[in-house]
């Protein structure tokens, strides 16, 4: 297995973190009797030699010697192994080829690992062929035989899955491994394998789909299950693995499955909000659970109307299993006010259970609960007495502002117990502006103008003795603005012109006397000087005086001409509210609008306030109402928590396009 590796000038050689002087020692701990050893080396060659997907000299190597541990069927874990090889000879996160060129000089050893003793050998090392052994007639020769012989249902699941990557890397040779995959999708073969062969045809040959595609998976999908449960009973000899399984159930393969179903399917939106529906009515609640995680996919993917699934998701907080009701209102949280069809299941929840109002992480502070999270996220009121005593109470979250804001002016009842919590943050501890900001939102929201003085008092001090306020300096004189009491601020924000604040400064000033003259140069000069930050606030400010900033229009003029999307779209915008001319507008809004998807809600804001002037543009709000993916959208299916409220939030923007234009 060894032979040569003494020769090989390891310590010449570099992986992630230098030298590999350690690799040879790494690679006979791969061929270990002792599991914690051979893991430590695995996780060595993982977390060094092939660190983060990439390939380095000593990597490559490597790969002689451990195409000599997959040959020796006396190494424990071969399997392991053979996927690092696969990962090796992968598309290296660095571009470089050299590990894929490795692995193809190598291939000829998978060839006989088809047919090794051990399943996890032999399911690895067909994904390895078909990626490496540049053969497909044959390739598809040796996998057909495999597929034949084969009595192990998860080696047989994966050489499923094995034909459909197959098929999509080699089209022209297609044919006969789509004609396995249809006959694998049909009677005898087991639940499992069919529901596999089905998404590897939705993957790589939709035509050979059956047209009653989605009641066929769902009731695969349901044999499979009733077959699992039923094993699951009868497993032989109780465990405490066994028991935490059973407190704690999940089911991989059968996630795995459906996920590739929902991938192919794609923007086939009613075909999922269907097979979702399938999953989430199963009666066995492993398979509601993996939906659920698989319809928070389409949510933050999608469009479409979701009503009937979220009321489904809403169905599952009646439960007894902990973590079906835990990933429903996580998900749900997720949504905002598209959760409202489960609005009623959620507050029965937070009625029912006060102890999931919170949620402590160890050593941290505790955090709002989904369930409350989500139905105050949907604006419902019914929030509002569970928010009211968390709030008053000793260990209210420190978050809890944030999630009140979404409530506005149904939360007032909960007013003087916010300014009663501004009024007590200590205003020289460093953790003063991480307390206030939350508080700031619910106060703006819910428009307390009894809460100005607690609000003025955050800004005590200024401009030099602010310490950690000075992080939510900004929050504050916004605050201070939103409730209409800018004019009880004059001076202290004449102070705070000379500030890192002034241009939020500028615009209070604004509103409170109507003075262009005090804050005009300031706001120029931002514009012209200051930070990418403060160019994009300033050029909003400029377009909040309208004709009176007409001496801006020269430096908005050169903002729209380069510079971030973020400042040449605020500049465009200032340029209509001051001018009226939509002509100099309207071109630099559609190139942002084709440019930065993720400036599209503050366009369309910018268009539905520009009301008729905006028809020009009108065929880029009817085009994204048309589109049925989220513009927030990310490969990856995760993404971040508003990304389901800002694509709702430009689309209700372009509905207010249309009705204007």
């Amino acid at each position: 297995m060894f032979t040569g590796i003494d020769e090989v000038d390891w310590a010449s050689l570099r992986h992630a973190y230098g030298s590999a002087e350690d690799v040879p020692g790494w690679l006979r701990a791969l061929a270990s009797a002792d599991t914690a050893e051979r893991a430590t080396a695995l996780d060595g060659m993982y977390g060094a030699v092939h660190h983060q997907g990439n390939v380095y000299d000593s990597t490559l190597a490597c790969v002689p010697f451990l195409f000599a541990l997959t040959a020796r069927e006396e190494v424990p874990d071969r399997g392991a192994l053979v996927e690092l090889l696969v990962s090796i000879g992968a598309e290296s996160a660095d571009g470089n080829a050299r590990g894929r060129e490795a692995v193809v000089a190598g291939a000829e050893g998978f060839v006989s690992l088809t047919g090794d003793p051990d399943p996890a050998v032999r399911g690895a090392a067909a994904r390895a062929l078909v990626r490496f052994l540049d053969e497909p007639v044959r390739t598809l020769d040796l996998l057909r035989r495999r597929i034949r012989a084969e009595r192990d249902d998860h080696v047989l699941l994966g050489l499923t899955e094995t034909l459909g990557l197959f098929v999509r890397r080699y089209p022209a040779h297609a044919d006969a491994a789509v004609d396995l995959l249809a006959e694998q999708s049909a009677p005898p073969y087991a639940p499992g394998l069919r529901l596999a062969a089905l998404g590897q045809l939705a993957l790589g040959a939709p035509g050979r789909l059956p047209a009653d595609l989605v009641p066929t998976a769902v009731r695969l999908l349901r044999e499979r299950s009733a077959h699992r449960v039923r094993a699951s009973r009868h497993a032989g000899t109780d465990t405490l693995v066994r028991r935490i399984r059973r407190l704690r159930p999940s089911d991989e393969e059968g996630s795995r499955l459906l996920r590739t179903l929902h991938t192919a399917l794609g923007d086939r939106v009613e075909d999922r909000i269907a097979l979702l529906t399938g999953q989430l009515t199963s009666p066995d609640p492993v398979d509601r659970c993996n939906a659920v995680w698989m319809a928070a996919g389409l949510f933050r993917g999608w469009r479409g109307d979701h009503t009937g699934p979220i009321e489904l998701l809403g169905a599952q907080l009646d439960t007894e299993h902990d973590r079906l009701r835990e990933a429903a209102g996580s998900v749900l949280a997720e949504l905002f006010t598209l959760a409202a069809p489960a609005a009623d299941d959620l507050y029965a929840l937070v009625r029912a259970r006060p102890d999931l109002w919170t949620h402590r992480w160890e050593r941290c502070a505790p955090t709002l609960g989904c369930p409350l999270k989500a139905l105050a996220r949907t604006g419902d009121p019914r929030a509002v007495p569970a928010l009211a005593q968390l709030l008053s109470g000793p260990a209210a979250p420190p978050d809890l502002g944030f999630e009140i804001a979404h409530l506005g002016r149904a939360a007032s009842p909960l007013a003087p117990a916010l300014r009663h919590r501004l009024g007590g943050i200590p205003l020289a501890s460093p953790s003063a502006a991480r307390l206030a900001a939350p508080l700031l939102s619910a106060v703006r929201a819910v428009g307390d103008g009894d809460a100005v003085p607690e609000v003025l008092r955050l800004l005590s001090g200024a401009p030099d003795g602010l310490g950690a306020r000075d992080a939510v300096a900004e929050q504050a004189i916004q605050t201070v603005e939103a409730l209409g009491a800018a004019s009880r601020a004059t001076p202290l924000l004449h102070a705070l012109l000379r500030t890192r604040h002034a241009v939020t400064a500028a615009g209070a000033l604004w509103s409170a006397d109507r003075d262009a003259a005090a804050v005009l140069p300031l706001l120029v000069r931002e514009l012209r000087e200051g930070a990418p930050a403060s160019r994009h606030l300033a050029a909003r400010q400029l377009g909040r005086l309208g004709p009176a900033a007409r001496a801006a229009l020269p430096e908005l003029r050169r903002t729209v001409r380069s510079g971030p999307v973020r400042e040449r779209t605020s500049a465009a915008y200032a340029l209509w509210r001051i001018g009226a001319d939509p002509d100099p507008v309207l071109p630099v809004l559609r190139t942002a609008w084709a440019e930065s998807p993720r400036a599209r809600g503050p366009i369309a804001g910018y268009l539905a306030r520009m009301g008729p002037a905006a028809a020009p543009l009108r065929d880029l709000v009817v085009a994204e109402l048309a589109a049925p993916r989220r513009h927030t959208a990310r490969e990856s299916g995760y993404g971040g928590p508003h990304d389901v409220p800002e694509d709702e939030a430009l689309l209700r923007a372009c509905r207010e396009v249309l009705a204007g234009t």
